[in-house]
């Protein structure tokens, strides 16, 4: 068998892995124990906690792990809401971090210089939904003064010129240290057609991007970390960074050196949350599948005329997986509507706000809560993780103090008009619903956890398609044991 023979039987063997999770509409339960397994981790984010740099978080829920994160070496702080993710088999290494502040476009800037970064690659819009997303931290080409000076760090950038494409922008800029008068051009791939908590519409233009990028020499090991972000630096971020490492290993190694799975629990210990949906975690199986035969190894060109299956076309989205009598997950609110939990009173900038008003302080709030997800069992889905965006929707309904200043279950003592037995006997009827709610979301978790046994019992087997399949399927065996483990 040729070299190319058992690399396309090898492909076969994963997008039959591929095909078994759609079959069984897994992809919410594998995302799901990723999402708990990590929920375990120990790592610390002290340092994002100080009271000096708590207002540089764009979410309180999203902080930089102190083992990986970047420290900066000069300027006001040494902070900045960024780590540095590494996958050692592929030799790739990624700084991941949250779309810079109004007050942090310097710290952001000085980080790209110190680590001697040759590319930033932004994956979201400065304004999506009507909420700024991200501060306009680069020059326009259409600007009066194409240079931007941030004194706090002696930085100055300027820009230089740029290539459009539909699904995303090149730019060439100019960086330069006020202090040594050292210049060097930077570029910025900006992608911008990827919404927020989504996914591209298919892998194609994604892989020409990440074409682009490779081409550009900006992920190579004789340069500096490429600088990845989006709004909170954990979702399309932890999505591109997960694409690009299994290609790599995939080239290198064959497509059995890849565990999917593994790999994103490796980059997870490094920043937290990386992948926030199902969605996305089936987006990057398909741009995966469909890349490792668009970008074989020693040959990165996006050919659009080759047979491929786009797996992403054929399953569309995790939605479409869901029966008619299925009650599909509500979606996530938008970030602003979270106020209550604002650790700071500074206003929230409106979409056209792109200066440095917010400077003394950025409008700290937390991501949504992610749709509800099958549990594996009765305790899991009890558990808290430490994160806030990590949190489901549909909890039960809490027993803290309201709004109003006094416990949802509160006992009051008796009435003395005809208004107050009235608002007792309403707050009643709520006490019941909540209970009566209580009482489904139970029965609902019981539920879920018996369709899980039976899930896991059939999904995770053994293969039995031949002797390819075989290694497959000893891969899906250890998938499932791992499962089977939490």
């Amino acid at each position: 068998m040729t070299d190319q023979e058992t690399h396309d039987t090898a492909i076969s063997n994963v997008e039959t892995e591929f095909q078994e999770i759609n079959s069984k509409r897994a992809w919410a339960v594998i995302y799901h124990h990723i999402r708990n397994e990590c929920g375990n981790y120990k790592y610390t984010c002290d340092e994002s906690k100080k009271p000096q740099n708590r207002t540089l978080n764009r979410y309180r829920d999203v902080a930089p792990y102190d083992h990986t994160r970047i420290i900066l070496n000069r300027g006001p702080c040494d902070y900045i809401n960024a780590n540095l993710v590494q996958v050692e088999r592929a030799h790739r290494q990624y700084i991941l971090t949250q779309g810079p502040l109004p007050a942090t476009a310097g710290h952001f800037w000085l980080m790209v210089w110190e680590q001697n970064t040759k590319a930033v690659l932004m994956l979201n819009k400065v304004i999506e939904k009507n909420q700024v997303k991200c501060h306009q931290y680069w020059p326009m080409e259409n600007s009066s003064d194409p240079a931007m000076i941030f004194s706090d760090v002696n930085i100055k950038v300027e820009y230089v010129s740029k290539t459009e494409s539909s699904d995303y922008t090149i730019r060439t800029l100019c960086i330069t240290d006020i202090e040594t008068n050292e210049s060097r051009e930077i570029l910025h791939f900006h992608y911008t057609t990827w919404p927020d908590f989504g996914v591209p519409e298919s892998p194609t233009a994604f892989l020409r991007f990440l074409v682009d990028i490779r081409q550009s020499g900006a992920l190579d090991q004789n340069v500096g970390p490429p600088v990845v972000h989006c709004s909170a630096g954990i979702g399309r971020s932890g999505t591109f960074c997960l694409v690009d490492a299994c290609l790599v290993l995939i080239e290198e190694n064959g497509i059995n050196s890849v565990n999917v799975r593994e790999v994103l629990m490796e980059m997870r210990k490094s920043r937290m949350g990386l992948i926030q949906t199902p969605d996305q975690l089936l987006f990057s199986y398909a741009a995966i599948i469909q890349g490792a035969k668009q970008l074989p190894s020693n040959n990165v060109n996006v050919n659009n005329d080759v047979s491929v299956t786009n797996h992403y076309d054929v399953v569309n989205n995790i939605h479409s997986l869901i029966e008619e009598d299925d009650e599909p997950p509500p979606l996530p609110p938008p970030r602003g509507e979270s106020l209550s939990q604002r650790m700071t009173s500074e206003p929230i900038p409106s979409p056209t706000e792109n200066n440095d008003d917010n400077a003394n302080g950025p409008p700290d709030k937390p991501l949504p809560r992610e749709p509800p997800l099958p549990s594996t069992s009765p305790t899991n889905s009890m558990l808290n993780t430490n994160h806030v965006h990590e949190k489901s929707s549909d909890s039960i309904p809490s027993t803290e103090t309201g709004n109003e200043g006094r416990n949802s279950f509160q006992t009051t003592s008796p009435p003395s008009s005809p208004d107050a037995k009235n608002e007792v006997r309403q707050r009643h009827r709520e006490k019941q619903e909540r209970l009566s709610a209580q009482v489904r979301e139970i029965k609902r978790r019981q539920k879920e956890t018996e369709d899980w046994q039976k899930l896991k019992r059939s999904l995770f087997k053994p293969l039995t398609i031949g002797i390819g399949a075989a290694i497959v399927g000893g891969g899906l065996i250890a998938l499932g044991y791992v499962y089977m483990r939490g």
